[in-house]
């Protein structure tokens, strides 16, 4: 890996990480800083496969001089839908699925005083 895969890694970052949220279906419970942070994380680890298989140099696409395949985008997005899908696993509550009303927990039923005759 060069310095300009790290340098190229954070503003993309954000780009991988929102296509991995439009890849993944359903509603996700997770921040953007949370989806940043997942998207530098997978643009770095796919930059890294790619150039593992070798297919880092084919389809150049040119953005701003920042140069990555069609495959390697492929590969980000791959990695950021399976990060942010194992980090909505990890914060999913009730209240975060639309359930307004939080689940009662069981309780011990009352004893029904008796009525003095």
């Amino acid at each position: 890996m060069h310095i300009n895969d790290f340098l190229s890694a954070i503003p993309i970052g954000l780009l991988i990480g929102v296509l991995g949220r439009l890849v993944l279906p359903g509603r996700q419970s997770i921040g953007l800083f949370i989806t940043f942070l997942i998207g530098v994380g997978a643009a770095l680890l796919g930059t890294l496969v790619a150039e593992l298989f070798n297919v880092d140099d084919k389809a150049l696409v040119k953005l701003w001089k920042i140069e990555w395949s069609w495959w390697e985008l492929g590969i980000q997005v791959l990695f950021a839908t399976i990060g942010i899908g194992l980090a909505n696993m990890l914060t999913y509550t009730r209240l975060a699925s639309g359930n307004p009303k939080p689940r009662k927990r069981p309780s011990r039923p009352r004893r029904r005083k008796k009525a003095e005759d």
